[in-house]
Parts: C-alpha cells; sequence; structure tokens
C-alpha cells in the first residue's frame, strides 16, 4: 500500500501519452530507426526463399551455374541486411540516448519545481531513488532494449507475414504452435507492472532508511539507537528481497512456456508440408522456406521476449519518474504582485500528517521594516511559524499573505525576493565557490559576490584560496568547508538574493562566538530597513529587537517590547528570569542595534 505522503506514480495511460511526447520529439530519428528496421528485415525474407529456390533448381535438374546465383544472392542480402541492422541499431543507441537526456532534463526541472514540504514528506530516499535508480532502468531501456526491440519486434513481424503469404497453412500452424507464447505473455504482462512498482517502492524504502540513518548518525549514537536502526533497515531490506523474488518468481514462469513453444511450429511446418508434398500440392523448396522462416522466426522472437522483463521494469521506473509530474507543484509566476511588504498571519493552523496540531490560531502582523523576535519553549511551534512565513508549508487553516498574497501562491523568483527562511541547515554544493553562491543571483558579477561575502565576514578565508571565488568545494577533489564557512557561504547566498524580509532561525549557532558577532554585526548594515523575524531559542538576541512575539503550545500569547513584555511579568518576563537566574533590573536597556539574530 502506498504511503500518503508518498510521490504519486503516473498510470498507464500517463505512461504512454508521456512515451508518444518523447517520440514525437525526436519523430525524424525514430521514423529512420524504423525505417532500416524495416528494411533489414526485408533483405532477410529474401535468404529462406533463394535457399527454397536452390532446393527447387536441384531437384529439376538445374546446373551448378543457377545454383551459384542462387547462392550468391542470399551473400548479398546477408551483407545488406547486416549492414542495415547495424545502422538501425546505431540509430536506435543514439535516438535512445537523446531521449534520455529529455527523461532526464524533466526530471531535474520537476524535482526542483516540488515544494520543500513535499519532499519532506514523502523523503528524500524515494525521490532519489527515482533521480538515480530509476532513470538509469529507464536509460538502459531506451538504450539497449529499445533498439533490440525494434529491430527484432520488425523482423519477426515480416517473417511472420512471409510465413503467411507462403502458404495459409503454415500460418495457421505457427499462429497456434505460437498461442501458448501469447497467452504467457499476457499473463506475464498482467501481473509485472505492479510487481516491478512494487519492487521500485521497496528499494525507495531501503535508501530511505538508509538515509535517514547516516543523516542523524550523532543523535542515534548519542541515544543508543543503534540496535531500532538495525531493525529498520533489516525490515526494509526484507520487504526488498520480497519484491524481488516475487519478479524472480514471474520470470521463471514465463520463460519455459516460451521455450517449449518454439520447437512446436517448425516441427508442425514440416509434419504439414511433407503431407502436402507426399500430394503433390506442395514442392520440397517451399516446405524448407517455410521451415526456415519459422526457425528463423525464433531468433527475433525470442530477443522481443527476452527484452520484455527489461521493458516492465523500465515501464514501471518510467512511471516512477514520471510521477514527478503529478506531485504538488510550487506556485507558477502568475500570481498577482503583492501591494506591499506587509505580512498577515490569520488564524493560521498547521498539524503534520503523523501528529498533532503545532499551530493553534496564530493571528501576527508583522511591519514592514522591523525586528520581530519570536521566543518561546521547545516545541511551542516557533519553527513551524516561521516555515508557514517562508511558504516552506503552507497553514492547514487560516492564511498567511505579504502584501495581501498568500506566501504559498508566489512562484520561486518572486517568493525569494520577498521572503527568505534561513536555518541552522546549510548546504555546500558541488562546484566552485562561485557556483555556490550564484545560485542565488545567476547574474551577480565577481565584485557583487565578493561584497556578499564581505558582508556576512567570509571575504577573507575565500580570498586566501587557491584559486579564489574559482574554488572547488566538496568531493573527493575539492576543498573541505567547516560549519560556520557552510553557514557563512549561505547568509552570503542571502544577502545576493536580497529579500525585503528575512526569517532566520538560528542562523549563526554554528558559528564561534567572535565570527557569530562580526556576521551579525555585517548583517545589521547590510539588512538596514528590512524586516527581519529572527527565531530567538536564547532569549538575550530578543533585547535588541522592535517586538517579541511569545509562543506557547502553539499560540501567540504575548506580543510587545521587550521592557513592556518583563513589566507584564507574564510567560516571557519568566522566561527571562529562568535565563537570567533572577530578574533584570527595571527598564533594561536595550543593546546595539545589530538585529535580532538568533546565535
Amino acid at each position: 500500500m502506498t504511503a500518503p505522503d508518498a510521490l504519486p506514480v503516473a498510470g498507464r495511460a500517463e505512461v504512454r501519452r508521456a512515451a508518444g511526447r518523447l517520440v514525437r520529439a525526436d519523430g525524424r530519428a525514430f521514423a529512420l530507426v524504423l525505417a532500416l528496421n524495416a528494411l533489414a528485415a526485408l533483405f532477410g525474407l529474401a535468404g529462406p526463399w533463394l535457399l527454397g529456390r536452390i532446393v527447387d533448381e536441384v531437384r529439376a535438374g538445374g546446373g551448378a551455374g543457377a545454383v551459384d546465383r542462387l547462392a550468391f544472392g542470399i551473400l548479398l542480402c546477408a551483407l545488406a541486411q547486416l549492414l542495415l541492422a547495424r545502422w538501425g541499431r546505431y540509430a536506435g543507441h543514439r535516438f535512445g540516448e537523446r531521449t534520455l537526456a529529455r527523461v532526464r532534463e524533466r526530471f531535474v526541472e520537476r524535482a526542483l519545481a516540488l515544494p520543500a514540504s513535499v519532499v519532506e514528506r514523502a523523503g528524500t530516499g524515494d525521490l532519489t531513488t527515482r533521480g538515480t535508480a530509476d532513470v538509469t532502468t529507464v536509460g538502459t531501456t531506451l538504450r539497449d532494449a529499445g533498439p533490440v526491440l525494434l529491430v527484432d519486434g520488425v523482423q519477426a513481424l515480416f517473417l511472420a507475414g512471409a510465413v503467411c503469404a507462403l502458404d495459409w497453412r503454415f500460418g495457421a500452424i505457427g499462429l497456434l504452435g505460437l498461442t501458448p507464447v501469447a497467452w504467457a505473455v499476457r499473463r506475464y504482462l498482467r501481473r509485472a507492472r505492479d510487481a516491478y512498482l512494487a519492487e521500485g517502492a521497496a528499494t525507495s524504502g531501503v535508501a530511505e532508511v538508509l538515509a535517514a540513518t547516516a543523516a542523524g548518525a550523532r543523535t542515534v549514537e548519542a541515544f543508543g539507537l543503534g540496535a531500532r536502526r538495525v531493525a529498520a533497515s533489516r525490515a526494509a531490506l526484507d520487504a526488498s528481497l520480497r519484491t524481488r523474488l516475487r519478479t524472480l518468481r514471474l520470470r521463471s514462469e514465463f520463460f519455459p512456456v516460451v521455450d517449449f513453444s518454439y520447437v512446436v511450429p517448425v516441427a508442425g511446418v514440416l509434419l504439414v508440408g511433407g503431407a502436402l508434398h507426399t500430394h503433390g500440392a506442395m514442392s520440397v523448396g517451399a516446405v524448407v522456406t517455410g521451415a526456415v522462416y519459422l526457425q528463423q522466426l525464433v531468433g527475433p522472437l525470442d530477443e522481443v521476449l527476452m527484452q520484455v522483463e527489461q521493458v516492465q521494469s523500465g515501464s514501471a521506473s518510467f512511471a516512477r519518474v514520471e510521477g514527478l509530474a503529478g506531485a504538488p507543484r510550487g506556485a507558477g509566476g502568475e500570481s498577482a504582485a503583492p501591494v506591499d511588504d506587509r505580512i498577515e498571519v490569520s488564524g493560521a493552523r498547521y498539524a503534520y500528517d503523523r501528529g498533532g496540531e503545532v499551530l493553534r490560531g496564530v493571528d501576527l502582523t508583522v511591519r514592514p521594516g522591523e525586528r520581530l523576535a519570536v521566543v518561546g519553549p521547545s516545541g511551542a511551534g516557533k519553527t513551524t511559524l516561521s516555515r508557514l512565513l517562508a511558504g516552506v508549508d503552507a497553514p492547514t487553516a487560516g492564511s498567511v499573505t505579504v502584501g495581501g498574497v498568500p506566501v504559498t501562491a508566489l512562484g520561486p523568483e518572486r517568493l525569494r525576493r520577498q521572503v527568505v527562511l534561513v536555518t541552522q541547515e546549510h548546504h555546500v554544493f558541488l562546484g566552485t565557490v562561485r557556483d555556490n553562491l550564484l545560485i542565488a543571483e545567476p547574474a551577480a558579477a565577481d565584485e557583487a559576490l565578493l561584497a556578499a561575502l564581505a558582508a556576512v565576514g567570509a571575504d577573507a578565508w575565500v580570498r586566501e584560496l587557491p584559486d579564489g571565488l574559482g574554488t572547488a568545494l566538496g568531493g573527493r577533489d575539492g576543498l573541505a568547508t567547516d560549519g560556520s564557512q557552510a553557514q557563512q557561504l549561505a547568509l552570503a547566498r542571502v544577502v545576493l538574493a536580497d529579500p525585503h524580509t528575512l526569517v532566520l532561525d538560528e542562523a549563526t549557532a554554528l558559528l564561534d562566538p567572535a565570527t557569530a558577532r562580526h556576521t551579525e554585526r555585517a548583517l545589521a548594515a547590510v539588512l538596514a530597513g528590512r524586516t527581519v523575524v529572527a527565531v530567538a531559542h536564547r532569549l538575550h538576541t530578543a533585547t535588541d529587537a522592535d517586538r517579541v512575539a511569545v509562543m506557547e503550545d502553539g499560540r501567540l500569547t504575548e506580543l510587545g517590547t521587550h521592557e513592556e513584555l518583563v513589566e507584564a511579568a507574564g510567560a516571557y518576563a519568566a522566561l527571562w528570569r529562568s535565563w537570567h537566574g533572577g530578574a533584570p533590573p527595571a527598564g533594561a536597556a536595550r543593546g546595539p542595534s545589530a538585529g535580532p539574530v538568533a546565535d
């Protein structure tokens, strides 16, 4: 059974339509492949027919010259068939590679268009498996199985037509003899798609367990969860093994029936043809031609049937790859433009599918240009609120708007200019320092990149790199970055994106105190006049905010300045006393305007 949060799988009709679009995208090449294979098949039919002529010529007392001419014709036709078939296979491989490139490009585009919440709920293991194992299987099918099917499928069709044209009785014998093959293929196809889809889902499950275990390795070690993770891995591997045994069982039932069925048509043609020749109704050459045609039919038909397994596996993988077309999308670029930068949260509620409600009717207005700190105990809903403000998740009830437009209705480009969420988790992409920064602003010049790095205090160490902005990061040969450097690169991307609102969830948590203070001062200068919402897990940063919002049990319980909330002697004052071990002096002075960046 498919999990409710799993990425969708394309149906049979959707897969057929998608395959049709791929063929039409390179229609000329596909037509060339068909034409070459058809010509190769036609030349292949000439050999058995000429062999039958040789038999009849010999029985009629023909001389060696006639036999030699016919034998030379067989040689020429075989050579032409070989060259055309090789050309057709080469053209088929090129068609398959170009088509695979389109599949990969479309998959990447669709994956990048997925909202972060969809990926998180479905699990990165499933998306990774679809982008690696499934795309690879599709590539193997297009590159290897596809050309083989075209070549041998056309040959089998022409051979079957030649048998029927030679004598309708031979055609009937061939049809009856191959009936078990048709039955076995139909039975196999009826069950194979679901079996291979289940195998793909089980493979995704294994990848998800391994990815989650690797990502949380420190947590697993700290809490002694090793045995549980091993048990979860075993369960996922067992499920994967069961699905693989199921597909293996289908193949083991399919091929023995096929192998036996090949013998029946040839034996039938020889028996019936011999009887017809005995009664003078057919020449020996015709009997030989019919038997050779059916024997030749075994080769391409066997290749076609051998590729059925690969085609079914590839079809199931293509359904999983194409399934991203049906996944929820981020908004396009056609939404209305926000009239201003005011953020309004009205009656916002949010509940995770596998847990309870974490936001319970939050109402909040974030005024343009203000610094708002969001504080509260662990589990109060601070991070969830920050994700809603940044458009990562949509509220399950209520609304979150910017300038009157729902945040989740903004297209990626417009959203990036409006609101950006910066968390403790930062990723350094494979590529150069320049590549990592251009993600935020592809048109930025090197001077702008260096200015952004300087704004977050990272220009010094970047200038000391061997190739400066061109230094490769990550991978086997690239420079390894530590946590603070990765965080500074992420913050530099924020500076380049130039949003009007920044939502910070412990954005400088991984920096050492000296670097954190320097980064905060730099950000304070860069973000002057912008809206900043900081999730403050440590209360001292709240003193620099224009207002403080207190979250408790998914609700906004207090809102005001630091001094107002301390004097109100409510939840915030209790948190402040707990943090400092006593009540603060009355009218505590605000710190320097460094911005409420959480550390």
